[in-house]
This record gives C-alpha cells, structure tokens and sequence, in this order.
C-alpha cells in the first residue's frame, strides 16, 4: 500500500526528529564516558573556576540547537523546517568536531570521542542530504505541521 503525500511528510518529520535524539544521545553519552578518564574530573573542577556565565549560556546555547530541533523537525511547516535544518546542522556539526580539535588535558583526542563524533557528523551528513531532497510537493499537503 502507498502512503499519501501527507504520511510521508509526517513520516520524514518523524524520521529528522528520531535522527537529532540518535545524535543528542551520542552527543551526551560521549560526554558521559569522556568524564571516566583520569584526571578530567580535576580539570573540569579548573575549568569551571575560569568559565563566565556568559560563557557557560554560549555553551548551553548551542546544545539547545540540537535540543530544539527533536521539537522543531515535527512541529514546523516545510520551509521553515528545511531552513532550520540547513542552519542547525552546519552549527551541530561544528559543535561536535571544534572540541575533538582543541583536547584537554594536553592529551590527544579519545578514541571513544572520535568514535561518537564520527557517528554524530555521518548522521548529520545523512539528514542534511535527506532534507535537501525533501520536496516540496509532499508538504503542500501539511502546512501546518
């Protein structure tokens, strides 16, 4: 059985708000295991002494990005969706690789790191590309979401 135009925009919605939680995941859980090597605690604990509030909101807001667009790739009409993808995208991608550039510690990046990043750009890549050839006759059926 086919699906109509509007199951499949509703499905492709579903799919770009499934695929940002798979990289939030990721995201966190790379943050998760990354806080079991030695020594990071302590640097964290030095590192959190010289962070401003300003810095830490900087922070917090491009975490919200990745946060919003679960919400945000259901909730928007077709041009506004695309558009926050190809801007949240670009942003989520540097977030996730400007880190694994800058170490901490004076250690090289972890291994388990570059693992999950990898996992986190690929599926951004994918997502990119699946939203670039989204088109625009599925949407005419759902404008409202």
């Amino acid at each position: 059985m086919k699906s109509s135009p509007k199951n499949t925009d509703l499905e492709r919605k579903s799919l770009l708000s499934t695929l940002w939680v798979f990289v939030l995941l990721n995201m966190v859980y790379a943050d998760i295991l990354g806080m079991l090597r030695p020594g990071y605690l302590d640097f964290l604990d030095q590192m959190s002494q010289q962070l401003t509030g300003s810095t830490v909101l900087f922070f917090a807001l491009f975490m919200e990005v990745a946060i919003a667009m679960i919400l945000l790739s259901r909730a928007l009409a077709y041009n506004a969706n695309r558009w926050a993808h190809f801007i949240a995208i670009p942003l989520t991608i540097l977030w996730v690789v400007v880190p694994a550039l800058m170490p901490s510690l004076g250690e090289t990046t972890p291994l388990s790191y570059v693992f999950f990043a990898s996992i986190e750009v690929v599926t951004m890549v994918f997502m990119f590309g699946y939203v670039w050839q989204w088109p625009q006759s599925e949407s005419k059926y759902n404008q409202i979401r």
